[in-house]
């Protein structure tokens, strides 16, 4: 018998929801950094064995949208529970407050299975980590993990708990694939994690990456064009850099992992483009891939 399932990864932003995915398919198909907000559209990652094969959804995080992006996300995160066979709702093990709350109350009235996930117990003492853990007492969820997405700790347990909740059914994906998202797709995300990696506090969330070209020239290089966009003239000044240090640095840390991930070099040109308020208006919002 074949098992195999969709399962949805809830949470508050920056709580390691990518992290948990990327752990679980063992390879790296949704960026992580430590801004709030990384994550923003559902990513789908495939975990597979022998017998079963789970799609993990990967979510933006959950909050107050103030911008049409932002509204965007949180729809994305909201659509997510839709027809799935399980639900995991990540929470930092630091602290798990009234919007963590919220969360795994809306949840608890799901009707298919629900794990309560603690993440980053790594870097939380257990005198600290334990009256955080009493908070979850009440949560009417299948079962709690304490886990470290980081380090691995607990996360095979609670990926066979999923494995056995999955109903039998098809393999969705051929056994190769790890991920829905296109090349073109991976590539800009890459480029957005490296920016948001190197960027000053006040940047990142107004950072978008559009693909221009991406052109195979041969089986051993791969050109690649691509605009960052940002909201203000200062801020692009802060990205180039001084002589574009900042933008070397991006591009040259973008194409270490664009070519561990496509298999050959990477000529890689960036540019830096000034779009104001890009986040509220929906034709740049479709132009970067997150429009409807």
């Amino acid at each position: 018998m074949f098992h195999s399932g969709f399962v949805a990864i809830l949470g508050r932003p920056n709580v390691g929801k990518s992290s948990i995915m990327n752990r679980f398919i063992g390879e790296k198909v949704a960026i992580v950094s430590n801004r709030p907000q990384t994550t923003r559209s559902r990513i789908l990652g495939v975990a597979q064995g022998e017998d079963w094969q789970i799609v993990f959804v990967d979510t933006p995080g959950l909050h107050k949208p103030r911008t049409k992006l932002g509204e965007y996300m949180v729809k994305s995160a909201q659509d997510a529970k839709e027809g799935v066979d399980a639900v995991l709702v990540v929470v930092d093990g630091q602290r798990i407050g009234a919007g963590d709350q919220a969360i795994l109350k809306d949840v608890s009235q799901m009707k298919c299975p629900k794990f309560a996930v603690v993440n980053k117990i790594d870097i939380v003492p257990p005198e600290k980590l334990m009256p955080q853990l009493a908070t979850l007492n009440d949560c009417a969820f299948d079962e709690i993990f304490s886990v470290s997405a980081r380090r691995g700790d607990n996360m095979d347990s609670l990926l066979h708990k999923i494995i056995s909740v999955m109903p039998e059914g098809p393999r969705y994906f051929p056994e190769d694939m790890v991920t829905d998202q296109p090349e073109r797709v991976l590539c800009a995300e890459i480029i957005r994690e490296k920016a948001l990696r190197n960027l000053s506090d006040e940047i990142p969330h107004g950072v978008g990456v559009e693909m221009m070209r991406i052109q195979k020239k041969s089986d051993t290089l791969t050109e690649i064009e691509a605009d960052i966009y940002c909201e203000r003239a200062s801020h692009k000044s802060i990205i180039i850099g001084k002589n574009g240090a900042m933008l070397q640095k991006i591009g040259s840390e973008a194409r270490a992992d664009i070519e561990r991930l496509l298999g050959t070099k990477v000529m890689l040109r960036l540019w830096v483009k000034v779009r104001e308020n890009w986040r509220n208006r929906m034709s740049d919002l479709q132009t970067l891939g997150y429009g409807e």
